[in-house]
């Protein structure tokens, strides 16, 4: 019987990449799961953004690692969108255990991170929609009375500041640096107000993941224009794994972390210390 048996999990941005990591994860370990995306283009990103069927492809391997799937087309920019899915959510899965906000974006590449509609995206996703979510979780899991568990995915670049040249002082850029800052503030607030109801809320900061949103053409120019040593890492790795990132996941929500709230979880190779 897994850690997360009879339970069950939301998560946003799950069409592909570290999403589909941690709602499959979820499943291996016995959780039914909610999984949402956007599943369209939004303008100010320059690499392709996930579709449909790889959604679709998200539920089906989460119904082959066991578990039931509730897959759902919701922007987390829009907050009666995200209200819907999770009220859908718990009509047919009937309770609501743990929410991972994942959704994200790099608006950073091209000519579209220098407009401000890159900046307006990134805080909109990856701020707001991380309120959205956590918003609209909240309440259900109050009222349920069995506590649970929130983890909200940072970055690095909420540790410190990855612009090598005011070149990178974009909108896009600057979005995605103030929005991964910003989360952190959400988390510690929602920690301390909704921990009296048991349930915990954290956040994980990974480095760059082997994900579409890093590896693709566009990300690819801007690390061959990076001063040698831009992403050095103590253990000298290239990118995490999603599983790395949905191991210290799963473990803030289980309940080997059940006095863990408040805490930001740092998985980036020792890159901080660099």
């Amino acid at each position: 019987m897994g850690r997360f048996y009879d339970k069950v999990a939301f998560v946003t941005g799950g069409a592909r990449g570290q999403g589909r990591s941690h709602a499959v994860n979820f499943a291996r370990e016995g959780a039914d799961v909610i999984v949402i995306d956007i599943c369209e283009q939004i303008p100010s990103v320059e690499y392709a953004m996930p579709t449909w069927p790889e959604l679709e492809e998200t539920a089906r391997m989460v119904r082959e690692a066991g578990g039931r799937a509730v897959a759902i087309k919701a922007d987390v920019r829009d907050s009666d969108a995200v209200a819907d899915a999770v009220k859908r959510g718990l009509g047919e899965l009937g309770r609501l255990d743990i929410v991972v906000a994942n959704a994200g974006i790099m608006a950073t590449t091209g000519q579209q991170a220098r407009s401000m509609d890159a900046w307006d995206a990134s805080i909109a996703t990856m701020l707001t929609g991380v309120y959205h979510t956590l918003s609209a979780s909240m309440q259900p899991m109050i009222d349920a009375g069995r506590g649970g568990s929130m983890v909200v995915i940072g970055s690095t670049a909420a540790r410190t500041g990855f612009s090598f040249g005011v070149d990178m002082l974009n909108p896009g850029e600057m979005g995605y640096a103030a929005a991964k800052h910003g989360v952190v503030g959400l988390m510690r607030n929602f920690a301390r107000a909704l921990g009296p109801h048991g349930i915990r809320v954290n956040c994980v900061h990974p480095m760059g993941v082997r994900t579409p949103m890093v590896v693709n053409e566009p990300y690819r120019k801007t690390l061959a224009s990076a001063p040698a040593g831009w992403l050095a890492n103590c253990l000298q790795i290239e990118l995490l794994e999603p599983q790395d990132v949905s191991n210290a996941v799963a473990w803030l929500c289980s309940d080997e972390a059940r006095y863990v709230t408040g805490s930001s979880v740092t998985v980036d190779a020792g890159q901080w210390m660099m």
